[in-house]
């Protein structure tokens, strides 16, 4: 695997950001701008499973679970903030005597809110991640499970109807922390925090990366005998990497409210955590800035080719999925990494294979 020196990586995040937060607002159509801060949020959750799963080998493919608490936290605060002191529309609709459920209340405060969509993620993954890893479960069966519960999840809100609004979801938000949605300066500041978050979080995971926790986790997903045998506890290196990326799913799905505005079950069950899976392969799992970047590939597919052709779109999907396994298994982030080796010669491709072959014995 070929690893970007970390001045070059850091450089990388800063013409990325600019490109976001300064670039984009000044061509973009405020339509367009809008859809680029839907893929920002599809994005920064890729960020976090690049670290799980491409770093940590933990196939998360449940990661709608977390997608949702960041975004039902954040669509009950707006759908409050929008009814006053009321009770929200969709509830007077099957009940009009009925008072709001006691869990919605807490939400009416902002600060409970923006703790709500830190803390949840953190303490259910913490949760999750620890009965799972303390057993070893892994593989297959972790990717099945995490799945499982997507799947559970947006059942549970498809049948809450009076509670979450079920299938049809929280919509009509009117405010973002008081100010009105409908101004389009008040849309491109929605946007410039989730560009600017997803900014964050790729520092965040760059820092990881160069840090002994990075070599951890990378050590861990291909020695996690000799990791155990060296004096570290693999399932507390996996525990860290699962509950960071719980939380960038979260905070993903916050900001996804706002931006999109609405959020229904088919947001976060088991299609939408594939789609995030997809975008993560495609761009390259084990890479900075593949994931990111392949889940607004992923995203930008979704709401394109998705619109003109519904019935295709899942064709496409699967289509993305073989051709990454059998041609590209590390995602389109290998591909400077191929042509620079084709471009060498015969000698020059032995003598980096052994290279490598003796700094990866090295490490070991």
């Amino acid at each position: 695997m070929t690893r970007l020196k970390p001045t070059f990586s850091l450089v990388g995040i800063g013409v990325f950001a600019v490109l976001l937060l300064a670039v984009a607002p000044l061509v973009l159509t405020d339509h367009w701008l809008g859809n680029l801060g839907k893929y920002c949020c599809w994005a920064m959750a890729a960020v976090g499973i690049g670290l799980a799963w491409g770093r940590g080998g933990m196939l998360v493919m449940g990661q709608g679970v977390f997608f949702a608490l960041g975004a039902y936290s954040m669509a009950m605060h707006l759908t409050l903030e929008t009814a006053g002191d009321g009770v929200p529309g969709f509830m007077v609709l099957y009940d009009p005597l009925a008072p709001l459920p006691a869990f919605w209340e807490p939400f009416r405060s902002t600060a409970f809110t923006l703790v709500a969509i830190v803390a949840l993620p953190v303490v259910v993954a913490g949760i999750l991640g620890y009965a799972l890893f303390k057993r070893r479960v892994k593989g297959a069966y972790f990717a099945i499970l995490t799945q499982a519960l997507a799947v559970a999840l947006a059942t549970l809100i498809s049948s809450t109807i009076r509670e979450t609004g079920g299938d049809t979801g929280l919509s009509d938000f009117k405010y973002f922390f008081g100010f009105v949605l409908n101004d389009p300066a008040n849309r491109s500041m929605v946007y410039l925090i989730a560009a600017g978050l997803l900014v964050v979080c790729l520092l965040v995971v760059w820092q990881l990366y160069r840090s002994r926790f990075g070599e951890l986790l990378v050590a861990t997903r291909d020695a996690e005998e000799r990791v155990r045998f060296l004096g570290y506890d693999p399932a507390n290196i996996k525990l860290v990497a699962f509950v960071v990326a719980a939380l960038m799913a979260s905070i993903g799905g916050a900001m996804f409210v706002p931006i999109v505005g609405i959020i229904t079950p088919a947001e976060i069950g088991a299609a939408a955590s594939i789609l995030m899976i997809a975008g993560v392969a495609f761009g390259g799992r084990a890479s900075l800035f593949g994931p990111a970047l392949g889940a607004m590939a992923v995203g930008w597919g979704q709401s394109s080719l998705g619109s003109t052709w519904p019935d295709g779109w899942t064709y496409i999907i699967g289509l993305l999925f073989i051709v990454v396994i059998l041609f590209l298994p590390k995602g389109l982030s290998s591909l400077p990494a191929r042509f620079a080796a084709a471009r060498r010669g015969p000698g020059e491709q032995r003598a980096a294979a052994t290279a490598t072959r003796q700094l990866e014995e090295a490490k070991s």
